[in-house]
This record gives C-alpha cells, structure tokens and sequence, in this order.
C-alpha cells in the first residue's frame, strides 16, 4: 500500500535517473569536436588518348607556317671597339696647359677658326703661300713640321712653335715656360728671341737649345740671326753631322728656316751655286 516513503523513493530514484542520462547524453560542443571530416570529393580521371584533347577550344592542331616569302632575321652583331670610340667626344686639337694655347696637330689646325690666313699682301709671305712649296717641305721633312715652318713663313705675325706647338702672334709677352703659366717674366724680351720668333717661330730660349741639340757648339752664333748674319765656322757646324742626339727634323727645321728660301733651291737644283754671283756649275 503506498505511503509517503513510497512516494519520496520513487522521486529520489527517478531524479537519478535524469541525471544519469544528462551525464551519459554528449554535449554539442564535444559532438562538433569528434565528428570526422567529410571525406574528399574526387573528381573522375580523365582519360588523355589524343594530344588534340589537351586543347579542347580547337578543333585540330595546325602547325605554324610563316608568311611567304620567309627571310630569316639577320645575324647578332655585338659593336665594335670602333662603334664605341665614335660615341666619345673627341680630344681638342687646341689647349691650354696653363701658359698659352697649344696645337696637338698641325695639319687640323690648318683648317680650324684660329689659324690665321696667308698673308698675300706680302710678296715673300705670297710666294710661300702656294701649295707646292708645302709638298716640297714634305719631302725633306716630317709632315707635322714641315706643316708648321710653311704656315709661320706665309704669315706676317701668326705664329706656331715648332718645339713646343705654342700658339702666339709676333709681339705677344709670353709666359715663360719653366715658371708658373699665370706668371710673367718681367725682363724685357730680348732682341735676339724677337728675330728668332721671326725667323723660326720658335717660341723661348728653352725651344731654340731643343731644335739645336744636335748642335750644341752653334747655340749662341745662331740664335736669332739669319743665313747672312752666320759666319763660316758655325755653318761648318750647322752642316756636319752632329753628336746625333735630339730631334732631327727639328734640327733641319732650325737651319731651312735661315735660308732665304727655306733652302729649296738648293733642293730642286743640287748643281747650282746659289753662293756664287749667279754663275752655274757643271
């Protein structure tokens, strides 16, 4: 017969039971943690039995033809050592080291705004002027000088130093060449460097004993005087040999350039005496 013992007992044993199958059911949060992943989706193998299904947008491969008439591309030429040296600037024919313009090469210069014209109102310088005489002097001497002594001798007052390549007109003060090129020799320019500017167009003191090295003994009774201003021993001296040191075509430059013409006389017509009265040899 139930009674309020009953009663509880049945409470008490259904209130474990709940229990016992909240504890035994999983949460939600321990299902989403211990479900397996999805197994992959795999794709079915395509099966490749002709190289034309790799391009499905064509209907057929068509190898490439070129149009006609086909000329193949020229070869790879790398540039030269010549290409790239005619992308540089080129070297001045004209500078100035500190004491006075100077010509790197005379046969350019020739041609450039700074020489100066022939002097054709002067008969001597008229008569040195023409071409020929300038193939004359090629003959004898080096091209570059003999370049310079026709340019200093169809010319009243330009100037070019054959040693030195100095450019300079008759009558300029010149700055000395072994002291500093801004500074000025305060000593008045000797006579005998004017007549030898004349002359020779040699620049300086310096310039004259380098053309006349090959001649030491002669220096002092030849500077700055012309053929008739020279006496027998020294042109004995001029004429010999030498002790065949220094620059010969600078050496002959300094002895052309006291002739009354330059020598060519004596060049084109080796048997004539042109120191006697007019008389010719056989």
């Amino acid at each position: 017969m139930p009674g309020p013992c009953n009663i509880k007992k049945k409470k008490k044993q259904q209130t474990k039971r709940e229990k016992k199958g909240l504890s035994a059911r999983p949460s939600l949060d321990s299902q989403v943690e211990h479900d397996d992943p999805p197994p992959p989706v795999y794709e079915p193998e395509r099966v490749i039995n002709d190289l034309n299904d790799l391009c499905p947008e064509y209907d057929a491969y068509e190898p490439y033809e070129p149009p006609q008439p086909y000329e193949p591309p020229e070869p790879y030429r790398p540039l030269t050592h010549e290409s790239d040296d005619d992308l540089l600037p080129s070297t001045p024919n004209i500078y100035d080291p500190g004491n006075g313009p100077r010509v790197r090469n005379a046969r350019a210069f020739l041609s450039s705004f700074f020489a100066q014209p022939p002097s054709l109102d002067d008969p001597l310088c008229a008569e040195f002027a023409q071409e020929e005489i300038l193939q004359m002097l090629c003959t004898v001497l080096p091209e570059e000088t003999a370049v310079i002594l026709w340019y200093n001798k169809s010319r009243t007052t330009g100037r070019l130093c054959p040693s030195c390549r100095r450019l300079y007109n008759l009558g300029d003060v010149l700055p000395d060449l072994v002291q500093d090129g801004a500074k000025y020799s305060s000593e008045p320019c000797s006579p005998y460097l004017s007549r030898e500017q004349e002359i020779s167009g040699l620049c300086s003191p310096l310039c004259f004993i380098m053309a006349s090295f090959n001649h030491p003994g002669a220096i002092k009774t030849t500077w700055g005087r012309a053929a008739e201003e020279i006496d027998d021993y020294t042109w004995s001296l001029l004429n010999g040999p030498g002790v065949g040191t220094g620059d010969q075509g600078l050496s002959m430059l300094m002895k052309m350039a006291r002739l009354p013409d330059l020598g060519l006389g004596q060049l084109c017509l080796p048997d004539v005496d042109f120191d006697s009265e007019g008389e010719a040899k056989a």
